[in-house]
Formats: structure tokens, sequence, C-alpha cells
């Protein structure tokens, strides 16, 4: 059984309520950090060498050392628990099941940067874990764990919880930022980054919630032991939303140190494919990642073992690898439509793009209008290229990452099943009967 950092704790009777926590060591790691200057936490999470957990994997205690201290203007920290990416569903159940884990890390966090005003920005779907924060903030504030003067220490810090009105693009950043100040969450042109100029023109800090609870392991092992946990610059736990064609999908907090082929068929994880089918595909890291064929899913370009580490599953860059990204395991068995679940996907970014950029606003709409002209049976052979030439012109060109998620799905699944989309065109009757059954597929037909 892997090592538990994050979830340890998850299976005790009545552990989302404060009582419990503290009987189990909660808020320890809020204590030692106050025992602590800010600048020695932050070199602790160095130490630790914690990547961001949110998608981009950039290196948390960076991040933090970035911030700008400018004399007399207020910091911020605010928790992106905006968590919508399909496949991704780690970060809800965290709030959910463990509300004050979120709410340790983020007083430390918290001290650590300076914020005194904390922001939890949350998406709209998940109104009924506001209340489950909203109690577990009560109670830390009850309990003296939040408001003036924290522990004697003279750090004063109060929490507040926002909900997003249900827009993916506000998982970007400084979309984020934009809605929590009440506008319309576009994302902004950077430099200047939110580290200098954030929410309100101050200096902000933007970590997602599974980032930010694992400063509680960090500060209660200490930034080397930490790291000790897992392998090279894949340090720690990594909790996996595993989903799709198997066995026991679920939340699993893994140590990077086994294989994609140990997390599918293990009985101890995703359990093999349901209903004994062969795998064929994989999308590893939420919907904008390349998805991979089960042959380069399980073993990289060199022939090697592919390991659940950041390194591993981008090895060979998107031509043979993908992206750990936000940890969205979708796994496809044989039986799945490749081109149909393409669309699937299109039509998500089609609908959640903010339409800034034209090659995004635009180029999604295509590109969802040419795909399910070919899932339904009306497609022809250069749709195959005229696909692969749209998402070539909007990868790169947009103000945020958008776009690049809209194109890489789409990328991919040309770049490893052409054969698929080809078979769409040379064979449609035999791809709707396969897709919609045999008293549907006529019908879709005529209504595509």
């Amino acid at each position: 059984m892997g090592r538990k950092l994050l979830l340890e704790k998850a299976d005790i009777p009545g552990i989302r309520s404060y009582n419990v926590y503290r009987q189990h060591g909660g808020y320890a790691a809020v204590e030692k950090a106050l025992r602590m200057t800010p600048e020695e936490v932050v070199e602790e999470v160095k130490k630790s060498g914690l990547r961001g957990r949110g998608g981009a994997g950039f290196p948390t205690g960076m991040k933090w050392s970035f911030l700008a201290k400018p004399a007399g203007v207020p910091r911020y920290l605010v928790c992106n628990a905006d968590e919508s990416e399909p496949g991704t569903f780690k970060d809800r159940y965290l709030m959910e099941f463990l509300p004050h884990l979120l709410i340790e890390g983020l007083i430390a966090a918290s001290w650590a940067l300076g914020s005194h005003r904390t922001y939890i920005y949350i998406r709209g779907e998940y109104a009924w874990i506001v209340d489950i924060l909203d109690q577990a903030i009560a109670e830390a504030n009850a309990h003296g764990w939040l408001g003036k003067n924290i522990l004697g220490s003279g750090f004063d810090c109060q929490i507040y919880v926002q909900r997003g009105a249900g827009a993916y693009i506000c998982g970007e950043e400084t979309a984020l930022i934009e809605s929590l100040e009440g506008k319309r969450g576009n994302p902004r042109i950077k430099p200047p980054f939110p580290a200098v100029k954030g929410l309100w023109d101050c200096p902000t800090v933007v970590n997602n919630v599974e980032t930010l609870a694992a400063v509680v392991p960090i500060l209660q092992l200490g930034g080397e032991e930490y790291a000790k946990t897992g392998i090279g610059k894949s340090t720690g736990t990594k909790l996996i939303s595993a989903c799709g064609n198997i066995n026991r999908p679920g939340v699993y907090e893994i140590d990077m140190t086994i294989s994609v082929e140990e997390f599918i068929y293990s009985d101890e994880y995703c359990g093999g494919i349901a209903g004994g089918k062969r795998l064929k595909a994989c999308i590893p890291g939420g919907s904008s990642v390349p998805i991979l064929p089960a042959n380069l899913l399980l073993r990289t370009a060199k022939g090697e073992k592919r390991m659940m580490t950041y390194e591993s599953l981008s090895d060979g860059g998107f031509q043979t690898g993908s992206m750990m990204g936000s940890g969205g395991f979708i796994v496809l068995d044989e039986d799945q439509c490749v081109v149909r679940h393409t669309l699937t996907l299109a039509r998500f970014y089609r609908h959640e793009s903010c339409g800034q950029c034209s090659p995004c606003r635009e180029g999604t709409g295509w590109m969802e209008k040419i795909l399910h002209r070919m899932e339904h049976g009306k497609g022809r052979m250069e749709d195959i290229d005229l696909l692969w030439d749209i998402q070539r012109r909007i990868e790169g060109n947009t103000i945020c990452p958008l776009g690049d998620a809209a194109a890489w799905p789409v990328a991919a699944a040309i770049r490893h099943f052409r054969d698929e989309f080809a078979w769409h065109v040379t064979a449609p009757e035999e791809c709707l009967r396969r897709n919609y059954g045999l008293a549907q597929y006529a019908d879709e037909l005529v209504s595509a």
C-alpha cells in the first residue's frame, strides 16, 4: 500500500468536524508555521520540491518566492477551487471530506505569504461544498485559528469563500482574479503576472486545493523528509481522479513511484479494465492533455515502463507522451470511439471559450462542426487534414491556455488514431451502428 500524506485520515469517522480533526493532530502545522518566520516556511516548501497540483506542475516554493512585497501594499493568497477540468474531481474530495486540511494549509500558506485576507474561489456547481467550507471556517474562527492575533503571534488572517458562476475559463488564474473582482472572467494578458499585479492590482499567489493542502504534511515532516517520497522531481504524493472503463473508479493517492500499468491493473487502484476488455487508450491528466494509445501509455518510446510521474508521462513530448496535468485519469476500453470522445471534448471547449481570442473563439467552433459531421456519417477525407490545420492555428496563439487545451486533444487523436478518423469517412454506417446501435443509426444519418 502506497504512502498517504493527504488522505491518511480520510476514513476516520467524523473527521470533517473540527474536534475530531484536532484530536488527530489537526492544526499542528499552523502551530509549527507560526513559530517559524515566513521566509523559513517558504524555504521548507522549496526543499519539498512540491509542484503545483492544478495542471502546470510549476515548483510551488519558487512561485511563492516571486511574490512582490512593496511596502504598504496588501498581498493576497487565492485558492483555486474552480475544479472544472473534465475527468478531474480530486479537489472536490478533499474539500468535501477533509475541509480542515485545506483550511490548515491556507492559514500556514497565508502566514508565509503575508496574506491577511485569503480567498477560496470555488466553482458554482459545488454548492453543497460551500456549506461544508463555511462550517469549517466558522469552527476555525471559533477556536482561534482565524481572526485577529492568531495564537498570540500578531498575525491576522481571515478566509472567505466566493462562488463562481460555472465558467471553466475561471480556472485560469487571471480569469479567476477578474471574476473575484466582480468582472467578466476573461484572462488577462501577461505580464504583469499576478505575483506583481494580481487581485485588485496587488501581489497575489494563486494555488489550487491539493497544492495548498500539501503544505500541511510538508510542515509536519519537514521539506527534506517530504521530498524523500516520490522520485526525481516528482516528489511527495499526487491525487489521481480515475474514471472511465475501469473496475474501481475513484480518487487515489499515489507516491509517483508506481508504473501506469500497475495503477491501471492493480487491485489497490483501478482494478483493471471493466468487463475484462482490452485497454485502448487513456487521457492521463484531464481532458486537456493528449490522449495516448495503450502501447505508448504503458511504455515510453524507449521501451521503458511509463511511470506515474511528471517526467515519465511527458517523456518524448506530445509525439509519444502526454502530461500529468490535473490528474484526471480517463481510461478507454477497446470498444470506445476516439472520434466520438474527441467530439465531446471539442464541444466542451467550444462552449467554455470566453471568446476573447479569435483563434479560440472561431477555431473551437469549426473543430466541433467538423467532428460532428464526421461522427454522424457526413465526413470527408480532407476533414482530417483540415482539423489538423485548425488545431495548429489555435495552439500558442491565444492569451490563455484554453486554446492549447482545445487543440491538444484533437491533435493527439489524429496523431495516434488517424485510421479511426478515416474509417468514419469510408465506413460511416458501420461507425453509426457501433456508436448508436442498429435502431438509431439511420436517424443519425438523416439528422446529421
